[in-house]
């Protein structure tokens, strides 16, 4: 018998059922034998350039609808995911968007089998099979598949697949198998009873506008026979082609030449699928994740400028606690910054949340969260978990995307045009002894003129902090570059400490011994400010 193998590479199946909406979540499993032959029809344009259905497709299409198939269902398991779709609209210069159920069947690694109860033609045979070495999907575009025909001497041809856990045929509700459902699947007229139902609905269509007895049909009248006639599909390869529009707009309420078929499905195989929990032992610390950003309607212009360092730092390690809590006491050293006593960690090696301008355009595209004592498993999930940020003004959300995770050192393999950024922001791989201000360093504490609070001293106590080696320091003029930092905001929202003084200064550092980065000082440190690039 006639056997067809279908794999889905991506482990999904994705199709909703005939007169349902997508957002409903409801699947059609198994594939019905209407979107199968449409499948394959399609497939014939596509890939071997059919102008129209050769004389062997039409043999071919009408003797795969002169039997229903039966099919060998795999294990498969309900699952859905849910998407924000553009709906070509803007509201106050943002598109507007409609949340989606995208519902599908995961099957795995399983295989969908289906038969017919006959043998084709050579000449079939060989189209048939080249149909199915380029079917690429069914279903929806998504729902990505490989077909193969099984050869005759295959086992599976010839097995009575009755007794299977999975098999699923034609059935009457009184013959309805045990541990079995009855679930109605769309299938083609066979070619016979669709040859007397078209010729009866073309006489019964040209009988509500008779012609006249004796004298010449106006063409008013033979313009409404010829539009009766056009809502009917000219024969059986037409009907299958009706696009939904088309039969629709036509009042039918399932496309010309269709009928539904009662199928009974075992139970057991389309189940619900458990929550798979994350094991956190099993999840290794990481020392950064690289964030990127992005506007709705993806332009670039539309990002923050990187004057607005600090306010997105804060929102973004807002939008992460957020994540954390979850309406409950968050307990994460790496991110707050505060141990089980609640007292602050020293040695400011809790999260720093970095962004960046990595390809040089005044934007700021990229985030880099960074904490040395590593991110744990609960820290991970939080930041996984992120999927939005928001600014000020401009495009208002954003979103956020994992760029990459693990060490530092691993940011190095990044190609251009953020390369030379990187490099800049870490520096040399064997540390580097010259260090530039990328973002102004604001002053801690106020500012003396001698004692421990002049611009140097205070400097110098934010090196010994860090446990970094001392450094020279030079207060660099306010060049062209530096003149834009005055626009930086440099104060702190809510309820947070403000900087003692609302000033900015460009510093170079040169250490007596070489130093990676990232390199970031003063207040505001854990948020942007005080950043240094090596040179």
């Amino acid at each position: 018998m006639l056997t067809l193998r279908i794999r889905f590479p991506a482990g999904r199946y994705h199709a909703t059922p005939l007169g349902y909406h997508v957002n409903e979540g409801l699947i059609e499993w198994p594939p019905s034998p209407w979107r199968l032959l449409r499948a394959l029809l399609a497939c014939g344009y596509c890939t071997l350039a059919w102008r129209q259905p050769p004389a062997v497709a039409v043999s071919l299409l009408r003797r795969l609808a002169a039997e229903p198939p039966e099919f060998l269902l795999p294990k498969g398991a309900l699952g859905h995911s849910r998407h924000y779709m553009p709906t070509a609209r803007f509201d106050k210069g943002v598109e507007a968007r409609t949340l989606v159920f995208d519902s599908f069947v995961d099957v795995g690694e399983g295989a969908l089998l289906i038969r017919w109860p006959f043998e084709l033609p050579e000449d079939e045979l060989h189209l048939l099979t080249q149909l199915c070495e380029h079917l690429g999907y069914l279903g929806r575009s998504e729902s990505w598949v490989e077909a193969e025909l099984l050869g005759k001497e295959h086992p599976l041809c010839h097995e009575d697949w009755r007794g299977e856990s999975g098999h699923c045929a034609p059935s009457d509700p009184g013959d309805l198998p045990a541990e079995h459902e009855i679930v109605q699947l769309l299938a083609p007229m066979k070619p016979g009873d669709f040859d007397a139902w078209l010729e009866a609905a073309r006489d019964h269509a040209l009988a509500q506008l008779p012609l006249p007895e004796g004298k010449r049909p106006s063409a008013a009248l033979l313009k409404k026979r010829e539009k009766a006639l056009a809502d009917l599909p000219g024969s059986f390869e037409l009907a299958l082609q009706a696009e939904t529009e088309q039969w629709r707009k036509a009042g039918w309420n399932r496309p010309p030449g269709s009928q539904q078929l009662r199928y009974s499905r075992p139970y057991g195989r389309l189940a619900i699928s458990p929550i798979r929990r994350v094991r956190h032992e099993e999840v290794a610390p990481v020392e950064a994740v690289l964030l990127s950003l992005r506007t709705p309607n993806g332009r670039r212009g539309g990002l923050p400028g990187i004057a607005r360092t600090l306010p997105q730092a804060e929102l973004l390690h807002r939008a992460v606690i957020a994540q954390r809590a979850r309406g409950q006491r968050v307990r994460c050293p790496e991110l707050i910054g505060k141990g089980e006593d609640g007292q602050p960690l020293s040695g400011h090696r809790h999260l720093h949340v970095l962004p960046l301008d990595l390809d040089a355009d005044g934007r700021l595209e990229h985030i880099l969260l960074y904490a040395p004592m590593g991110f744990g498993p609960e820290a991970q999930d939080a930041i996984d978990a992120l999927k939005r940020t928001w600014m000020k003004g401009g495009a208002g959300e954003l979103s956020v995307a994992r760029a990459g995770r693990g060490a530092l050192a691993d940011l190095r393999r990044l190609g251009p045009p953020w390369s030379e950024a990187i490099a800049r922001l870490l520096g040399a791989v064997e540390g580097a002894h010259k260090w530039r201000s990328a973002t102004p360093f604001v002053p801690p504490r106020y500012l003396k003129r001698s004692g421990r609070n002049t611009l140097e001293r205070q400097v110098l106590a934010e090196l010994e902090s860090r446990g970094l080696p001392v450094a020279g320091i030079e207060v660099l003029p306010w060049d062209r570059v530096a003149q834009g930092w005055r626009h930086f905001v440099r104060r702190r929202g809510g309820r947070a400490a403000q900087p003692p003084m609302d000033c900015g200064f460009a510093l170079e550092l040169d250490f007596e011994e070489p130093i990676s980065g990232p390199l970031c000082l003063g207040y505001g440190a854990h948020f942007g400010l005080g950043r240094f690039d090596s040179c």
